[in-house]
Order: C-alpha cells, then sequence, then structure tokens
C-alpha cells in the first residue's frame, strides 16, 4: 500500500497528485468528477505517484470518491502536502488584465510567436528591421484569434548566442509602441532586466522568462517595480548549451519540483502568487524521451495552482517523430501537441500558426460545449 511504503521512508519521500479517467461531462456523476482548474474538463481519477530522491518507488489510481480518504490516510508531511495539491487542482484561474484585454483562463487561450530577429525560423523573419510590419503582422494575428502576442528580439533556441541588451530593446521596443494603443495583449519574450523594463514602459503587459528570473538578477527586481505577471519557464542549461546530453532523475516529477521551488522563491522575494504562470519548457534542456514523458504527464503541473503555459509549436520533438521534418513541416504535429495540451486543461498554448491552431481549439470546445450541455 502506497501510504505504507511512503511511511517507510519518512520524510525524504513526495507525493504526486496526476488528474486523469477524464469524463466528457459531470451529469449522473455526483461525487465521482471533479473540475479541473475551474476549466472544460472533469476527471474521475487522480494517479497518486510516490518518490524519493531515487525516484519513483510507487503509484495508485485512486478514485475522486475516495481521494480524500486516501489523502488523510498518508502520514506528514505528505497528507498535508497532498491536500494543498487536491485544493490547487480544483481551484479555478484567475483571469490575467492585460491592458485593456481580459483574457479568460477557464478554457484553452492562444498565444501567439512573434520574433523579431534576423535569425528567426518562423513568422518573424525579417521584421526586425520593420517595426510597423511587425505590428502589422502582430494584429493580424490577433484578428485570427491569438488572446496573446508574444514579441521576442533574442534567440533561445539549442545552440543561439546571447544578444546584447541595447539590441534586444532595439528590436522589441519600437513594435511594443507601435501596438501600444492597438488593444491587444502583449508579452514580452525575454531573460534580461533592462528588455523587460524597457518592454513594460513601452505597453508591454506580461512577461515570458525562459529563464524563470534567474538568468539576470535584474529582472526579479523589475516584476517587483512593475507588479507585470511573469511566465516561469523550466530550463537546464542556457541555449548555447542545452541540449548536451540533458539528464533528469524523472524528467516529470523533475520539472515539477523545479518549479515548485521556483515559485517558492519568487513568492518569498516579494511576488504575488497570483501573478505567476508556469511553462515545463519543451526542448530547453531536454532530450526527445525527457519532452514526450512531460507532454504525456502535464495534468500534473495543475498541482501547482498556477495557469499552465504550453510551446512546444515546431518544436524539434516534432521532426524527430516525422523523418526529421524540417520546421516548416511541422504544423501538423504543432497541432497534435496544442490539442495534447487542452486535452489536459492547459490554458495558455503558445503557438506560430495562430489560424490553424484556434480552429483546432475552436472545434475541441464546440465538442466539449456539446458534452457539457444538459439534455
Amino acid at each position: 500500500m502506497i501510504s505504507a511504503e511512503i511511511a517507510r521512508r519518512g520524510r525524504t519521500a513526495r507525493i504526486y497528485l496526476r488528474p486523469t479517467g477524464f469524463v466528457d461531462a459531470p451529469f449522473g456523476y455526483d461525487g465521482q468528477a471533479l473540475r479541473l482548474a475551474g476549466g472544460l474538463l472533469w476527471f474521475s481519477m487522480v494517479e497518486a505517484i510516490a518518490a524519493d530522491e531515487s525516484g519513483r518507488f510507487a503509484s495508485a489510481l485512486v478514485p475522486v470518491e475516495r481521494i480524500e480518504d486516501f489523502a488523510e490516510s498518508l502520514p506528514e508531511p505528505q497528507s498535508s502536502a497532498a491536500r494543498t495539491q487536491l485544493r490547487r487542482l480544483t481551484a479555478p484561474r484567475v483571469a490575467l488584465t492585460l491592458g485593456q484585454r481580459t483574457v479568460r483562463l477557464d478554457q484553452p487561450q492562444v498565444m501567439c510567436i512573434l520574433n523579431v530577429t534576423p535569425d528567426s525560423f518562423s513568422t518573424g523573419k525579417g521584421l526586425e528591421a520593420d517595426p510597423q510590419a511587425a505590428a502589422a503582422a502582430a494584429v493580424a494575428m490577433a484578428e485570427a484569434g491569438a488572446a496573446i502576442v508574444d514579441i521576442g528580439g533574442e534567440s533561445t533556441r539549442p545552440g543561439a548566442k546571447t544578444v546584447w541588451e541595447g539590441d534586444e530593446i532595439a528590436r522589441v521596443k519600437p513594435v511594443i509602441e507601435a501596438l501600444r494603443n492597438s488593444g491587444v495583449a502583449l508579452s514580452i519574450d525575454t531573460r534580461k532586466g533592462q528588455v523587460m523594463e524597457a518592454a513594460l514602459a513601452a505597453g508591454a503587459h506580461l512577461i515570458n522568462d525562459v529563464a524563470a528570473l534567474t538568468w539576470d538578477d535584474e529582472a526579479l527586481a523589475v516584476v517587483l517595480r512593475t507588479q507585470a505577471p511573469v511566465i516561469l519557464m523550466h530550463h537546464q542549461g542556457n541555449p548555447a548549451t542545452m541540449q548536451q546530453d540533458p539528464r533528469y532523475r524523472d524528467a516529470l516529477l523533475d520539472v515539477y519540483d523545479w518549479l515548485e521551488a521556483r515559485i517558492d522563491s519568487v513568492v518569498a522575494a516579494g511576488v504575488a502568487r497570483e501573478r505567476l504562470l508556469v511553462d515545463p519548457g519543451i526542448g530547453f534542456g531536454k532530450n526527445l524521451r525527457h519532452n514526450l514523458q512531460i507532454l504525456n504527464g502535464l495534468s500534473l503541473f495543475h498541482g501547482l495552482g498556477l495557469p499552465i503555459v504550453l510551446g512546444a509549436s515546431r518544436k524539434r520533438t516534432i521532426g524527430a517523430l516525422s523523418s526529421e521534418a524540417p520546421v516548416e513541416q511541422r504544423l501538423g504535429g504543432s497541432i497534435a501537441l496544442a490539442l495534447k495540451g487542452a486535452v489536459q486543461g492547459v490554458q495558455i498554448l503558445r503557438v506560430h500558426d495562430v489560424f490553424e491552431t484556434v480552429q483546432a481549439v475552436r472545434v475541441w470546445r464546440g465538442m466539449r460545449d456539446e458534452a457539457l450541455t444538459p439534455g
């Protein structure tokens, strides 16, 4: 029995609760299904996973109607941890207020990628020299259904070199200023405090930091001064070296633990928890198997109690699973991973292909609406 094994191993053991056993609708299942994060999904089972410094040592599928009794059966501190996770699994996520826009998080939303870098492999190539064209592209993506436009002036793909802050600001600031009064919700994709500050002053509303406020000491200070919401993304290493033999004890649980510790650190520094979002960082210091393990277990991250961002669009994982298809031929795989996120309750899908992803999500949403309509 999992509780007995945890008791035997003592305080070093950790408990994790991953929602599973999703049902089309809760009707007729009183007490047998719980709503996930106040969204469109309902789960009937929880996979309870126990692990210590050596890795997983026990797991069990626990029906929702018995989950509270299960939590009570655990020794401390694991019992308290399980009860906290259970509350976080079901608590609604607060909508984001981003300038003039309110982005609801009770349904999957699309965040589009707008790279204004000379080495971009996608939507923003060449736009670093034409802020008006970049702004027009952002408006077009918003009109296609993107809830947030994520603007970046430095590539962080594997092997990329660091860009000087001044160059990065020169790329992103004119685009943000051109969009300031457009009504479009804007995110700045950067790991540098000076760039964050310049972008927020120019009109950005949200910070998307692939380094989770660890790369630049000034970044946390900017967040504290501005009170801007921020996405904390998991990474291992830096872009130049992160794909050189990354290793984990257990990719899914290690990423969860890292994000939990990072959240605690940022909150302890004075950032309000409700201003944080998390991203498991697909492709950032992870090989193919690591990425697939995380994608299969995405619903675990709801136990952190924060909105989840998934950026898997056009990633190498797709190419590796489709005869090394180049980035421009990864639309199908990108849609598949976006829907994988949606069916596990991910709130924000960060993508290159806005129209196609929005269409896929709307079809999925239509099926969910029908399932959740009584009679």
